[in-house]
């Protein structure tokens, strides 16, 4: 097992993270079109390093939604590259000065937006994420620390060494962006201790390591990447275009937190939606968890595969799947579905299909999740889709971050103040 010197990496990282802040935009920004380089030559060393934990994952029964994660195929690869490069283009929130007044008695104050300084994130499965955050963290001049899963170790070990190797070639401390490249679990506890030198850590990972996270942590902690999201279909919901959206919010990419997790459905409306959405989500896979009332409507119904429906239980409502899986809940009013998610959503995307501008905006005023839509899918709910280039995490909590953390929410300020010669009375 590699030996790792925690406090040797967070101190390499303040300094760094003190020199990062210090750089021009333009410097940074040419850093993350280095690494969209990296990415686009890097060939066979990523290919095989990603090839071997995957083997290693099948060889250990990984669940395939899981292995989809961590794969990186040329498209995710390129796509990637292009992440690195719309952070790049995004405007440079590292000194914005904001907030400004003269008070009374001459004083001009201000906020200044200066980088968070440290952070650590620990995150499961997916090496993208490796890119994400080392792309944010540079634009936003914050040192990192990371901290993904043994199954996507050598994947990750890969990208930190092209992420360096751009940072080398602009100019940039390499010590900016550090991978931890051991698997020893008692280094978490160690890592969360450490807010002599970390400022933000960021858990992107199940319930275990939010558990971890919330027990040993001494600093701040953006905590998200929970997603039980609901769609509520009311009385008035147009029902191809529900189904559409249904669709594409479980089916795109189920795997993923913002991927749909429950329908809710207004009981005037199961008779028109629940036997055609059904046979949809069937026709691509999907096994449906139904409630009484829905199973009901589909008795005698065309199209369904019978295999793929189940009775649903007690706990398939406030459950994140992240496979091809969904529930169906009929409920009788718009307070029941807003109740419905209330009670077993974990406050990340939820929305509402209606033609009932009414019901729209009670949703929007009433559901209290990082993310709520009106008639379009939770797939939505990601930094690149809301313009930010990426994002670190998905944050559901309630504090100054919330939703997909990008450049902004990964600074914090401080108070300038200008005088003259001005001596408190």
């Amino acid at each position: 097992m590699t030996k790792v010197d925690l406090q040797a990496m967070g101190r390499r990282a303040r300094a760094a993270g003190r020199q990062l802040g210090l750089l021009s935009a333009s410097v940074r920004d040419a850093t993350l079109e280095a690494i969209a380089r990296e990415l686009e030559t890097a060939g066979e060393a990523l290919r095989a390093a990603n090839e071997a934990d995957i083997q290693d994952a099948r060889e250990a029964q990984i669940a395939p939604s899981l292995i989809d994660r961590l794969t990186l195929t040329p498209k995710r690869i390129q796509g990637m590259a292009q992440g690195c490069r719309d952070v790049a283009s995004l405007p440079d929130p590292v000194g914005e000065v904001f907030d400004g007044k003269t008070l009374p008695n001459g004083l001009r104050i201000a906020k200044k937006r200066v980088p968070l300084g440290v952070l650590a994130v620990i995150f499961e499965s997916r090496p993208n994420v490796t890119i994400d955050i080392s792309a944010l963290a540079i634009k936003t001049g914050n040192a990192v620390i990371l901290r993904g899963g043994k199954e996507t170790l050598r994947s990750n070990i890969a990208l930190i060494e092209l992420v360096r190797r751009a940072c080398e070639e602009q100019g940039l401390p390499a010590d900016a962006v550090q991978l931890i490249t051991s698997t020893d679990r008692a280094l978490v506890p160690e890592l969360l201790g450490m807010d002599d030198v970390i400022d933000l850590v960021i858990p992107r990972g199940g319930p275990g390591l939010q558990n971890m996270v919330k027990e040993h942590a001494k600093m701040p902690v953006a905590y998200g990447g929970i997603g039980v999201c609901h769609l509520f279909a009311d009385a008035t919901a147009d029902v191809p275009k529900s189904i559409a959206i249904i669709r594409n919010a479980k089916i795109q990419a189920p795997s993923v937190c913002n991927a749909l997790d429950t329908v809710l459905v207004h009981r005037d409306m199961v008779g028109a939606l629940v036997p055609a959405m059904v046979a949809d989500l069937n026709s691509q896979g999907v096994e449906v968890r139904c409630d009484e009332a829905s199973l009901r409507a589909l008795e005698g119904a065309a199209g369904i595969n019978r295999e793929k429906i189940v009775a649903a239980q007690p706990d398939d409502y406030g459950k994140e799947f992240l496979s091809l899986v969904l529930s169906v809940r009929v409920v009788d009013s718009l307070d029941e579905a807003i109740a419905h998610i209330a009670r077993y959503g974990t406050n990340h995307s939820d929305g509402i299909l209606t033609n009932n501008y009414a019901n729209a905006t009670r949703f929007l005023d009433e559901v209290d999740s990082a993310a709520v839509y009106v008639n379009a899918s939770t797939r939505f709910t990601d930094g690149g889709q809301f313009g930010l280039g990426a994002e670190v995490a998905i944050s559901t909590q309630r504090m100054h971050a919330r939703g997909p953390m990008g450049p902004k929410e990964l600074t914090t300020y401080k108070w300038i103040i200008q005088g003259d010669w001005h001596v408190r009375p």
